[in-house]
Formats: C-alpha cells, sequence, structure tokens
C-alpha cells in the first residue's frame, strides 16, 4: 500500500526548536516525529511512502538514509524551490500513485493510535472520494458534516468565516480534522489549481459534487504538535508512556 507523508511544513510556530532541525525530526518520546509516523504505516502494511521536503530538507534525506528507509520503499518529493502546501505537494507527488488504488495522506507533525486498517475498510464500503479521519475537540477550524457524515462545509469560528460546500437542512456536526486522509487516485482528474494550494479548499469544492465523507474517531488518542504548548503536552504525555502505543 502506498501512502504521503506531509513532512514540508516549517514549522514556524514552533519557534527555536524548528530553527534547526525540520518539525518532522523533532523527538518524542525519544523517536522522530518522521520515524513514528513511518513505523506506524509499516505496522499497517503499508510499503512504499513519499514524503514531502522543503525545511531542512537535507537533513530529512540523511536521516532517512541512515536509517535505510527503514526497508521500504520510500522516496522524496522536492518541494525545496517553492513550498506547495497540502494540496500542490500532492500533485506534485501524484506521479508516485501509478497503481490506482486508495491511498493515504498523512501529516508528520500528528500522534494517534488511530486504527487505520478501520479507517481503509470504511473507504472502500462507503467507496467515498475521500475519506477525512476527523474527531470532536476543540478548534478554531471545523469541518462540517451532515446526519450522513457528508461534508458540507467549513468553519473558522474565530473569524466568522463559513464556506458551504452543499445546503443542510437540519443538525450540522463540527468536527476537527486530524491531518489523516485515505484518497481515491480518480481525484487526480478533478484538480483544477494550479500551484500552491491547500487540500482543504479542494475537497469544499469537490464536495459539491463528490462525496466526501467523515471519518470520526472520537475515542481514539489524538496530539497536534504545531505549537509550543502541545509539543510539551505530547513530551510529558510520553514521559511515562511508550510511544510504541501509537503504533
Amino acid at each position: 500500500m502506498k501512502a504521503i507523508i506531509f513532512a514540508a511544513g516549517i514549522g514556524s510556530r514552533l519557534g527555536k526548536v524548528t530553527e534547526v532541525r525540520p518539525k518532522a525530526l523533532v523527538e518524542i518520546g525519544g523517536k522522530a516525529l518522521l520515524e513514528i509516523a513511518i513505523r506506524k504505516l509499516i505496522k499497517h502494511g503499508f510499503d512504499e511512502i513519499i514524503v514531502n521536503v522543503h525545511h531542512f530538507a537535507d537533513k530529512i534525506e540523511e536521516f532517512l538514509s541512515r536509517n535505510r528507509n527503514f526497508d521500504i520503499r520510500i522516496e522524496l518529493s522536492d518541494e525545496r524551490e517553492q513550498l506547495l502546501e497540502t494540496g500542490g505537494g500532492l500533485m506534485k507527488a501524484s506521479w508516485f500513485f501509478d497503481d490506482h488504488k486508495p491511498f493515504l495522506t498523512y501529516n508528520v507533525d500528528v500522534l494517534t493510535n488511530l486504527d487505520i486498517l478501520s479507517l481503509l475498510q470504511y473507504h472502500q464500503e462507503t467507496g467515498t472520494l475521500v475519506s477525512l479521519v476527523c474527531k470532536e475537540r476543540n478548534t478554531k477550524r471545523y469541518f462540517l458534516s451532515d446526519k450522513n457524515n457528508r461534508l458540507v462545509g467549513w468553519e473558522n469560528t474565530e473569524t466568522g468565516e463559513r464556506i458551504d460546500s452543499l445546503p443542510v437542512s437540519g443538525r450540522v456536526n463540527r468536527v476537527g480534522y486530524s491531518g489523516i486522509s485515505v484518497v481515491d487516485p480518480e481525484l487526480f482528474d478533478l484538480v483544477t489549481e494550479k500551484g500552491a494550494f491547500s487540500l482543504t479548499s479542494l475537497y469544499l469544492r469537490l464536495a459539491a459534487e463528490n462525496p466526501i465523507l467523515i471519518y470520526r474517531h472520537d475515542a481514539d488518542l489524538w496530539m497536534d504538535i504545531g505549537k509550543p504548548e502541545h509539543l510539551k503536552a505530547a513530551r510529558d504525555y510520553f514521559q511515562t508512556r511508550d510511544i510504541a502505543a501509537l503504533l
């Protein structure tokens, strides 16, 4: 199975932590975030992974080489000249997904004990274009879904901005995106955006005419390492717990 790990982000919100290393090589429980992500994917049957790189790309290259690519096929999608965001990054790496099978997208800065096999089964059974992994949590930006878990919009509760992809009558569910999705490769034929763009904006555009579903994992552990306080919380949590519990 194939996956892309998004590891190109600068991680500017982490301040001094990412002034000398990429966010992907920040350590939790003695392991780099990139290693945690790769080992989790390997345990769930993934044997071909592409990693997009930009900030300190050479350090990620060295890390993978030192670990002999963890004995699987790992390719790099080089964004050193231009950071392309998640949407543009996926399109640059689209050549990798040539087997016409659904693949996983995984943000390197998330920690979770999500059962990926259950997610893949859900995607296969529903036949959706994209399965977005989400959970009920406090955040500023929410995906909106209807009673059937179909993506219908997005909302920023801090700014008041809202994008509606589909009209909905009745209750709308607000969920936080967990940085993981399963994508059907037919998505590539639907992309008209060029250059740098986000997958969120793409999904919201496509949701008007294509089924994009929310996969809920409310009971799972999930942490985002994007801010200093979140990084500290994760490091404190795994001081007394084995990081292998995430795999």
